[in-house]
């Protein structure tokens, strides 16, 4: 996965730009404004843009929509031929959750499927990006089937915290080569891994750090 810091900051930028106007304004369609929330939405933004994501992929429970969501659907945005696949529990309405994301300008960014999340993650393959719910049951399964894409790809595992079976998809895979993963402390547990970015003989560029100054 080729890092494009301009896709990053510009990802990040939109992130941070929705989750002020959320606090400023009141959405229309309701229940549209719990998407919205400060929880390293545009650190997972950024991530996916920057790395230039071109398959997302993220599994649901049957709780709806959260903020991961939009901060992929904003790297959809920014990330060329990107595509944001999101798999919808069969309790969830399709519908309501377009009108969600239309709040953000963001509903035509996201491809939303109804089915077994299990069964619908055989579909795809090469996923660059992926972020898996841990309060799908069968989240366990999905560790052991996802395709992705060997040569860079990042998965992104939420809730955590009082999952069945207290399994990370790290510790699913981390004896294999190649893998690296952190545990984030943040809301009911968050782990961040990648896999095949670093591997050795490949050339490797350093990018200088952008810094934003944001003024009241």
């Amino acid at each position: 996965m080729k890092w494009s810091p301009q896709d990053a900051m510009e990802a990040y930028l939109q992130t941070l730009q929705l989750c002020k106007n959320n606090y400023n304004q009141d959405c229309t369609h309701g229940g549209a404004t719990n998407c919205i929330q400060p929880q390293c939405m545009e650190f997972i933004s950024a991530l996916a843009a920057g790395n230039q994501a071109k398959l997302m992929v993220q599994i649901l429970s049957n709780k709806g929509l959260n903020p991961l969501t939009i901060a992929l659907a904003v790297a959809a945005k920014h990330t060329r031929g990107g595509r944001f696949i999101c798999v919808l529990d069969q309790q969830q309405d399709m519908e309501d959750c377009k009108a969600q994301l239309s709040c953000y300008d963001l509903e035509n960014k996201v491809e939303f499927l109804h089915g077994n999340p299990c069964e619908i993650i055989l579909q795809f393959k090469n996923i660059d990006f992926a972020v898996i719910d841990c309060k799908f049951e069968d989240h366990l399964k999905l560790f052991k089937t996802i395709d992705l894409n060997p040569r860079g790809s990042m998965v992104f595992v939420n809730n955590l915290v009082g999952s069945s079976n207290g399994v990370s998809f790290g510790e699913v895979v981390g004896r294999k080569k190649g893998v690296e993963y952190v545990n984030l402390r943040i809301g009911q547990g968050m782990e961040l891994t990648r896999i095949g970015s670093t591997c050795k003989g490949h050339e490797t560029r350093k990018y200088k750090r952008f810094h934003v100054t944001f003024e009241s």
